[in-house]
């Protein structure tokens, strides 16, 4: 029987024994996952912390939930795209941004004069204001680019968070790591979806060929007083969906 420590909640460290398990291999897409009796019974807890677990698995897209009657399995996550709100969900819970066989690469790190629209959206101040520019490009498990990004700061965080002058992957994310380092506590954020043609730069980056068309996400986090976090504009390629879930218990009439 696995053993519960007193660290962390019940649910949360058979959430990660599950996770653990599909990132290693052992559970793969389709395998079903134990039942919820299962888990309840080899963890000593009650099916409702069972049920909160695999809860988390399914909001971290690593498994589906079948209807009644069916098993829920892993998922295959080649065709996900995740957006912003994912992502930042999966930092504040599970202290990771990326989904199972994702990994990414930064290709380019670096305080670049802030362009125009960029220094808009930052509200930076100044005759020649300056901005952080990070960009990424994430793969999936075939080690094929899935989406590239890039992601803007202020330049002046460049002193007090200076891991985002780094072309190294971040495993807190970008934004998680500028809280640990400052006091911009990120507490709301927007997602605009939107699609186009792939520029030239596009089709590099994300090794497709042109003409094609992309799915643009721009994703702005802010802090309680307003002030921007980061601003991040992801493309991804063709084929990759979104899902998002969301709640109508509030609207029953």
């Amino acid at each position: 029987m696995p053993k519960l420590e007193q660290s962390k909640p019940p649910y949360i460290q058979i959430f990660e024994n599950l996770r653990g398990q599909i990132l290693r291999g052992e559970l793969t897409p389709g395998d079903p996952i134990p039942t919820l009796r299962t888990i309840a019974d080899d963890w000593g807890v009650s099916q409702v912390t069972a049920s909160k677990a695999v809860g988390l698995l399914q909001e971290e897209k690593y498994v589906t939930v079948g209807g009644p009657g069916l098993r829920t399995t892993v998922r295959d996550p080649k065709n996900l795209h995740r957006n912003g709100r994912d992502r930042a969900k999966s930092v504040r819970r599970t202290g990771r941004i990326y989904t199972v066989g994702e990994y990414a690469k930064i290709t380019s790190s670096e305080v670049v004069p802030a362009p125009a629209d960029v220094a808009a959206v930052l509200g930076l101040q100044g005759v020649e204001p300056t901005a952080i520019k990070r960009v990424r490009v994430t793969y999936g498990p075939d080690d094929k680019p899935v989406s590239a990004s890039i992601s803007w700061f202020d330049g002046a965080l460049a002193e007090r968070a200076p891991k985002l002058l780094v072309p190294e992957r971040i495993t807190e994310g970008t934004w998680g790591y500028v809280e640990q380092q400052t006091d911009m506590k990120a507490t709301r954020g927007r997602d605009q979806i939107s699609t186009r043609l792939a520029t030239e730069e596009d089709a590099e980056l994300l090794d497709i060929e042109l003409p094609a068309a992309v799915k643009v996400s721009t994703t702005l986090l802010w802090t309680a007083d307003d002030v921007v976090v980061e601003y991040g504009v992801s493309v991804a390629g063709p084929g990759r969906e979104s899902t998002y879930d969301y709640d109508l218990a509030d609207e029953a009439q």
